[in-house]
């Protein structure tokens, strides 16, 4: 028996044109689309930054399956066990299955569960990933904030990482990026300032998007208006502004190196 093959599709941060070639070639060609949305009254953002670009596919089905925004197994472990079921039935066809998915599809994705799910019950099927343009790229874009040049360090790390680590963070890399701040707002907002960093961050929301707002004082920001999954705080190092020119730190051993 010959089955489906399963793709995980990035389909970028939210701007509709930021879609590859590639995933709308995969998403057109696919048997079945898996689309995820966090509940059942609220629409995918995947598909929604998808649909114009896909259009309409004959003979192409498309399931709606929740995967709720929760840490509950409760919860979460039933709805997989749903879309899990699906997913499986149409791959024992023969179908291809792509999953839509924002940003990349092994960045902080509901889609890598998927993947290692599908290794597991299904080891015959063929699974691959489609890129996307990822948040990591896009939110310092849309701030104006390079991300690193030459040795400069990076760290990602999720807002409700331990405040003591995360000013430690703050003083040892370059640049930090701190995902999904929702409302971890108030906690990040202080460990940036206990550091001295509060001028050199930027608050992004929705990147890309047409609602994308950009925010250089943090204090401006109001702790319930700042509760958006798709949030993050930029934080570069003020110092450094010289090593593009082969001043500061970074640049001199970079000169000592050559």
């Amino acid at each position: 028996m010959t089955h489906g093959t399963l793709f995980g599709v990035g389909v970028g941060p939210g701007a509709p044109d930021l879609l590859t070639v590639r995933a709308v070639n995969v998403l057109r060609a696919a048997d079945v689309l898996a689309i995820p949305r966090s509940n059942k009254h609220r629409p995918s953002l995947a598909w929604r930054t998808a649909e114009a670009a896909i259009g309409d596919v004959p003979g192409q089905a498309r399931e709606h399956f929740v995967f709720p925004m929760s840490k509950d197994p409760a919860r979460l472990i039933p709805a997989w066990e749903i879309a899990l079921e699906a997913i499986g039935d149409h791959l024992a066809e023969g179908s291809d299955v792509a999953f839509p998915t924002m940003g990349d599809p092994f960045l902080y994705s509901t889609f890598q569960y998927l993947w290692a799910a599908a290794g597991e019950r299904w080891p015959q099927v063929r699974r691959e990933v489609v890129p996307g343009v990822s948040s990591l790229t896009a939110v310092p874009i849309a701030a104006g904030v390079p991300i690193a040049d030459g040795r400069e360090r990076i760290a990602v790390l999720p807002a409700t990482w331990g405040v003591d680590d995360l000013e430690r963070i703050l003083r040892e890399f370059d640049t930090v990026l701190l995902m999904k701040v929702g409302s971890a707002l108030s906690n990040v907002r202080a460990a940036i300032a206990r550091v001295g960093l509060d001028e050199s961050s930027v608050y992004v929301s929705r990147a890309s998007m047409q609602d994308e707002r950009v925010e250089r004082d943090l204090a401006s920001i109001d702790d319930e208006g700042a509760c958006d999954y798709f949030s993050m705080v930029v934080v570069r190092r003020g110092e450094r502004a010289g090593v593009l020119f082969g001043q500061g730190e970074v640049g001199r051993r970079q000169e000592g190196a050559s």
